[in-house]
């Protein structure tokens, strides 16, 4: 069974903590009986969530549960703004093929907009 959990340490992921430099860096990690089958690495800003890298291990889906997730934490605190510094570029195809990020934009700029973005449908039955 899939969890997506909030780890409350950053340990083995000490390349991550360095990039983060001063900001506080959170962890969620993907967990399929327990062992971990992908990550996203991220601070809060005051204004803005800060994605630094994610592992979805190929898994289109996976990507799109880890960065709700944050999403979701970061409306929850106020924020309704998202940037990915992410180090390797060819994650942002997977981030604009779920429309997280347009064009060669590196941010997502109305999260709570996003997260809602299907609210118009409920309760209509076809």
């Amino acid at each position: 069974m899939l969890e997506i959990q909030e780890r409350f340490d950053a340990e083995g992921y000490d390349e991550l903590k360095r990039v983060a430099g001063n900001a506080e860096l959170h962890i969620t990690e993907a967990l399929d009986k327990g062992s971990v089958i992908g990550f996203i690495a991220y601070s809060y800003g005051t204004d803005k969530t800060v994605v630094y890298d994610y592992d979805d291990g190929g898994d289109m889906m996976l990507c799109d549960g880890l960065v709700r997730s944050v999403m979701l934490k970061s409306v929850l605190k106020g924020i309704n703004h998202m940037l990915f510094e992410l180090p390797d570029s060819s994650k942002f195809d997977v981030l604009k093929k779920l429309r997280f990020v347009v064009g060669d934009s590196r941010q997502c700029t109305d999260l709570e907009h996003f997260m809602n973005g299907c609210e118009h449908c409920k309760g209509k039955k076809e």
